[in-house]
């Protein structure tokens, strides 16, 4: 296994890395914003009150996005048993 090969399996690593994060990490900011606007207009600043929703939302979006993130995963993996006999000349 050469250079080259370890830098491919590592690059796609990364990107499946963040193509499965990006729902989760985006829809935890888009609450989190939405929540801090709420607590800044309505003055109550009780740092419990951003937690609830966050963990709402994480859940709903792993519900929606799950089997899309683990075909994703699914994926990669298969490549990269299916690629094992390339890197082991």
């Amino acid at each position: 296994m050469n250079q080259g090969m370890i830098i491919d399996v590592a690059q796609e690593a990364i990107k499946v890395v963040l193509m499965i994060s990006a729902p989760i990490l985006g829809m935890s900011l888009l609450v989190g914003l939405i929540v801090s606007i709420m607590q800044a207009t309505t003055q109550i600043q009780e740092a419990t009150l951003s937690f609830i929703p966050k963990v709402i939302a994480i859940f709903l979006t792993l519900l929606i996005f799950g089997p899309w993130m683990m075909n994703i995963m699914n994926e990669f993996t298969i490549r990269l048993f299916e690629n094992i006999p390339t890197y082991i000349k």
